[in-house]
C-alpha cells in the first residue's frame, strides 16, 4: 500500500527541521547535545506519551508522540556527526529487521495466530543473535534491566512463554498465584523479612504470568489502579471536614465508598 504523499511530505519537513537545528546557524542548544545527553529526554518523552494515553488525552498523545518522534529524529541526526550511523541507517535497519521477522507477511510462512507470530519471532532473533556472534542468546536476552520491575517481569514471561516455558492453559498460572500466595503469608507471619521478600516477589511475578494468559497487561493495570486511589482518596481529603490522622476509620471506608460509588 503506497504511502500517502502528505504522510511523507510531513516527515520530509520535519527531518529538515531537525537539520536546520543542528546546522551551523541553528539552535546552540541542538548544536551541543550528544546521543548520551539526549538518550533521557527519549525515556522522559516515552513517559509523558504513556501518562496521555493513560487519561485517554488523544490530543496530548498526539503532542507527546510528534516529541518523541522528534527525539528519534535528532538522536539519529547527531549519532549521523561522527558516532557511527545516521537517520538512513536507523531508518533502513528497522525496516529490514520487521521485514525479516514478519516471514509471514513477506515470505511464505503460515501462521495460526498471534501465538506463532511470536514464536516465529523470537526464533529469528535468536537466530540473528548467533549470526552476529553474540555471546548470550537466551530468550531472554534483550530485556532492559532499566524497565520498570513490573514491565520487565511481564516481558520475561512473554520471552518464557514464546520459547515454548509455559503452562497449556489458565489453570496453572491459577494454582501458581494460590501457591505462592500461601508461601508468601507463611513467610510474612514467620517474621523473615527477607523470606517474605522473596515470596513477595515470586506472588507478584505469578500474577504477572496470570495477565499474560488473559492478555492483560499489568503495568497498565496497576497504572489504572494508582489512579483511581489516588482520585477517590482525594475525594476523602475534601469531604472529611478534618484532618485525616482525626477521623476514625469508619468515616474514611463511609467516604471512600461514597467516592468508589460515584465513578
Amino acid at each position: 500500500m503506497p504511502v500517502p504523499p502528505d504522510q511523507i511530505a510531513a516527515l520530509q519537513k520535519l527531518l529538515q527541521v531537525v537539520d536546520t537545528l543542528r546546522s551551523p546557524g541553528g539552535c546552540p542548544w541542538d548544536a551541543r547535545q550528544t546521543v548520551e545527553t539526549l538518550a533521557p529526554h527519549l525515556v522522559e518523552e516515552a513517559h509523558e506519551l504513556a501518562d496521555a494515553v493513560a487519561r485517554g488525552d488523544m490530543p496530548g498523545a498526539c503532542g507527546e508522540l510528534g516529541d518523541l518522534l522528534m527525539g528519534v529524529l535528532m538522536t539519529a541526526r547527531v549519532a549521523g556527526d561522527g558516532r557511527g550511523f545516521d537517520t538512513r541507517d536507523v531508518a533502513e535497519g528497522i525496516t529490514n529487521k520487521l521485514i525479516r521477522r514478519h516471514p509471514h507477511v513477506y515470505g511464505d510462512v503460515a501462521v495460526d495466530g498471534v501465538g506463532a507470530v511470536l514464536q516465529n519471532w523470537e526464533a529469528i532473533k535468536k537466530q540473528e543473535k548467533e549470526e552476529r556472534g553474540e555471546a548470550d542468546t537466551s530468550a531472554l536476552s534483550g530485556v532492559p534491566r532499566s524497565l520498570p520491575a513490573l514491565l520487565r517481569a511481564h516481558r520475561v514471561s512473554e520471552k518464557a512463554a514464546a520459547a515454548g516455558f509455559d503452562w497449556p492453559d489458565l489453570h496453572g498460572p491459577q494454582h501458581k498465584v494460590e501457591e505462592e500466595w500461601g508461601e508468601f503469608r507463611r513467610a510474612a507471619a514467620g517474621g523473615d523479612r527477607a523470606a517474605a521478600a522473596r515470596e513477595l516477589g515470586d506472588l507478584l511475578f505469578a500474577i504477572v504470568n496470570m495477565a499474560r494468559k488473559l492478555d492483560l497487561e499489568p503495568e497498565l493495570a496497576l497504572r489504572g489502579t494508582v489512579e483511581r486511589f489516588g482520585a477517590r482518596f482525594r475525594y476523602v481529603e475534601r469531604n472529611l471536614g478534618k484532618p485525616l490522622r482525626e477521623a476514625r476509620l469508619p468515616e474514611l471506608l463511609e467516604l471512600w465508598q461514597r467516592a468508589k460509588d460515584a465513578e
